[in-house]
């Protein structure tokens, strides 16, 4: 492991690139993002807890909960069995949905189809009502991505691709009035459209949204097709979420494999920047594809800002050992150009870039200040975003206004 990373050289490179007006730039927004937002007594708890946190609330919620409590201790009796201790909800949802898939009207394993289907729909309802949040107001950097996206005119829409269920990304770009586009046509029941995200011929001024496992606003009516509503109307029906590893058993023209395809086809462009926030690379199937899409586009670029130390990512570190055009910036050392390294520079001095705001410098051996990047903490990548741009945090009429 090297020691002579500048990590005020990434930061300035990743400036140039989110300051671009040629490139097609994306965003991946990950579970870490809304545990950036901090509500509660003393601004102590996440808005949206991460996986390990639903589940935890879903144990909570469902203990003497008509019966679901007991089938879901069942469920994580049976993943203890097969090896798998910490099982999240991605890997309950993912257990179940196997089931369920050959129980037929027998029993599996203790569980009857009428079991699987009433712990999934219970499960699925929980998770709507955690994720189902709203901004605490207009300073987030969520709002701080969808003024950046409306501060430049671009040859290429922005695209912002979330694994997350919420709706907070949407909340920011109307209040910020920013169109975008997230596959569904319509104003009374919006709908499905699958031709409209094939053929993509919106103006590059909209941006693309793309939830890669649904949303706490989509649901199925059977044979009918896909909808984005009101709770009102998801309640009445089967929501279209996606947290297991079943996904690619799911129909050609569901919205999950075109959702998939959307972020497939971004990483085909030869000068695409994808820059990732809150993304541990712990969805096999996600990381796959992003992994796929730089290996066989090696112009384009994807920087991973990781919330913690680099040995907490080996998964990451491995990859982007092996890919290039995988960066990795994590607090205390990052994997550039395929190399892991620390970072570690002389002193830099009070005008060194982003002293004090994503890069703090700490005292290290022999008279060497060691740098510690904070880039992964959602909320300072908003900061860095306001630099880009060089706007105030404000709304246009609270700017009108003045």
């Amino acid at each position: 492991m090297s020691y002579d990373q500048d990590p005020s050289r990434q930061i300035g490179y990743l400036q140039q690139v989110l300051a671009s007006d040629k490139k097609p730039l994306g965003f991946f927004l990950g579970a870490g993002c809304p545990m950036a937002i901090r509500v509660g007594p003393h601004g102590t708890l996440p808005l949206i807890p991460d996986m390990a946190g639903v589940t935890e609330m879903v144990r909570l919620r469902l203990t003497g909960s008509d019966g679901c409590g007991r089938l879901l201790g069942l469920v994580e009796e049976q993943l203890k069995k097969d090896g798998r201790d910490n099982a999240t909800l991605e890997d309950i949802l993912t257990h179940i949905r196997a089931l369920r898939a050959v129980v037929g009207r027998d029993r599996v394993r203790r569980l009857s189809a009428e079991d699987l289907d009433r712990l999934d729909d219970r499960i699925c309802e929980l998770v709507q009502e955690i994720a189902d949040q709203t901004l605490p107001g207009a300073d987030t950097p969520y709002h701080s991505i969808a003024a950046w996206v409306d501060a430049v005119h671009r040859e290429n829409p922005v695209e912002v691709f979330t694994t997350n269920y919420d709706l907070l990304m949407e909340q920011a770009f109307e209040s910020v009035r920013v169109p975008y586009f997230d596959g569904f046509a319509g104003a009374r029941k919006p709908f499905f459209d699958l031709r409209a995200m094939e053929e993509d011929v919106l103006p590059p001024r909209w941006a693309r949204l793309w939830k890669l496992h649904g949303s706490v606003n989509w649901y199925q009516v059977p044979k009918g097709g896909v909808f984005r509503g009101t709770s009102d109307e998801a309640d009445s029906q089967k929501r279209v979420i996606y947290p297991s590893h079943l996904k690619y058993e799911q129909s050609r023209r569901m919205p999950y494999l075109a959702m998939i395809d959307r972020l497939r086809a971004f990483l085909k462009q030869t000068t695409a920047a994808l820059v990732l926030c809150g993304c541990s690379f712990r969805d096999d199937h996600i990381t796959e594809v992003i992994v796929q899409g730089l290996r066989s586009t090696q112009t384009a670029v994807a920087f991973a800002l990781l919330f913690g130390e680099l040995a907490n990512y080996p998964r990451a570190v491995e990859l982007a050992t092996k890919r290039p055009n995988l960066n990795i910036l994590a607090r205390d050392g990052g994997v550039i150009g395929g190399q892991e390294s620390r970072w570690l520079q002389k002193d830099p001095g009070p005008a060194a870039p982003g002293n004090g705001k994503w890069l703090k410098w700490v005292p290290a051996e022999e008279g060497m200040q060691k740098a510690e990047l904070a880039l992964g903490d959602f909320a300072t990548f908003g900061q860095l975003l306001q630099e880009v741009t060089g706007r105030a945090r404000q709304l246009p009429d609270q700017a009108d206004a003045q």
